[in-house]
Parts: structure tokens; sequence; C-alpha cells
């Protein structure tokens, strides 16, 4: 029976020597490091080092006196003890595992995605992923609807970096509003989304054709770079026009509009993705 107990305590994760010096002490103690030693046949040069594990892993306690006498957690509070480490690590590979699996399986591939619901729904699965910092570029009626992602993900220590078309106001993130929102709404004749999670991920698309919406969704290292650098720099846009706003636009008008005409290849958004066949 005794040699049956030390196999459970071995698949348990103990060592020999550890489950037959926790036996010796199950029958006496408090006992001496000697004393386990004579009553368990664990050699007593190799005793001393076999108690510090157990001590330091919380299955046996050790008395301050000298010489230190040794007592073991009981059965109970040790299978308790043994459940919660086995169940922790079980969780922490799980969560390391799945997320090593998910990003192997997803580094080389673009996903389409279709239909506006589909594309908020991965923003906010990506969002709900974030660790370090979400970067979006958005219009307010899709940050809104994603405000109960950002906020857990500000809640879980995420910065939040949020270049808005039009007006928003959200107390856990940073809100740069994009200058002439209005009209560049009207220039596109519609409203997209680029968002950037942890410089890892990207969703990029156009939001407003409703289920002819079309996005892309991508840890290609190719893609999320410069995806992510197109947010970045409307913020260095942002950071410049507040510092010299007057001057700039008396080179290049009000907004920096003469600038964005200088540049602009015509309307896009609804007759671009028309002639690209998303409403077919």
């Amino acid at each position: 029976m005794k040699l049956e107990i030390i196999q459970m305590l071995q698949d348990l994760n103990f060592t020999e020597y550890e489950a037959k010096a926790y036996l010796a002490l199950l029958d006496k103690s408090p006992l001496s490091g000697y004393a386990i030693s004579l009553n368990s046949g664990v050699p007593r040069s190799k005793i001393y080092e076999v108690l510090s594990g157990m001590v330091e892993r919380g299955e046996v306690m050790v008395s301050l006196e000298d010489p230190s006498l040794y007592t073991p957690l009981p059965p109970q509070e040790l299978i308790r003890l043994k459940k919660s480490k086995i169940d922790s690590s079980f969780k922490a590979a799980e969560t390391a595992l799945a997320n090593y699996s998910y990003v192997s399986l997803n580094r080389e591939n673009i996903w389409n995605i279709t239909g506006f619901e589909a594309i908020l729904s991965r923003a906010a699965e990506a969002i709900n992923r974030a660790t370090g910092r979400v970067l979006l570029e958005i219009w307010t009626e899709e940050a809104k609807l994603l405000e109960p992602e950002l906020r857990r993900a500000a809640e879980r220590g995420v910065e939040i970096l949020i270049v808005v078309y039009g007006e928003l106001q959200f107390d856990f993130a940073q809100v740069y509003p994009h200058d002439s929102s209005e009209e560049i709404t009207w220039e596109y004749g519609g409203r997209w989304i680029v968002a950037s999670i942890d410089d890892r991920e990207v969703v990029a698309g156009i939001v407003s054709l409703g289920t002819d919406s079309r996005a892309a969704w991508t840890m290609h290292p190719g893609l999320v770079m410069p995806i992510t650098e197109v947010i970045i720099h409307d913020l260095y846009i942002y950071e410049i026009m507040q510092a010299h706003r007057e001057m700039l636009e008396q080179t290049f008008g009000p907004n920096l509009i003469d600038l964005r005409k200088r540049y602009n290849f015509g309307p896009a958004g609804y007759n671009m993705a028309m002639r690209l066949g998303f409403g077919n």
C-alpha cells in the first residue's frame, strides 16, 4: 500500500524522495530533518535539499527553532494546492498555445470580410486580444459601437489612441479629432475603419455600404506595418496642426484644403466601391 501511495504522489509531481519524506511526516510530526531521514529512508545527504524544495512549494512547513522541525501540509490541503497549480498551469498553457497557434496560422494570410456587422465583429475580437496598444481611425458612429470592447481593453491597461472623424468623448482613450471630417465624408462618399492592434494585426476597410461593406483582416507584417503607419501619420499631422495651424493654413488653406486638392484623385468611397464591384 505504501508503494502505491508513493507512486500516486509521484503522479502529483513529487520525486520519490519527496514522497517518502511526506509520508514519514504524515506518520509522525513534527520531526527534524535527521529524524525524517531515519524514518523515510531518504539519505541524510539529500534530506535537507528535498525538504527545502517542499517548503518552498508550500507542501511542508518548517519552524524557526534550532534544530528546525518540519510538519506536512494536511493531505486535503495538499490535494487542493496541487489541483490549483495544475489548473493554473493548464490555463496558462492553453492561452499560450492557442495564441501561438492563432498567430502562426494567420501570419501570412489576408482575409476578406464582407458586411458591416462582420467587420465590426472582427475589429471587436481583435481589440479583445489587445495587450499593449490599440490604434484606431474611425467615424463616431462605429467608435460608439466598439466602446464596450475599447473600454474593457483600457481597463486591462491597454493604451487606446483614436483618430476620429466627428465628435467623440471617451474618458478611457486619447481621442484626436480629424480636421475636415464632414468634407472628407462627402469627398469619399462613405466611412471606413482602420484598426491596428499591438502593431501585430490590422482590420481595414469601408464600413458604410451595409451588407456590401468590405474590409481586410491580416497579421501579415508586410501590411500591418504600413497600415499602422497610416494612423501614426495622422497623429503626427494632428500634433503639427495643433502647434503650427496658423502658419500652415496660410500656406495650404483652411484645414490644409489646398494640399488635399493637390493630391485628391477624385471621389472614392461608394463610387469607387461600385467600380470595384463591391455592390455586385
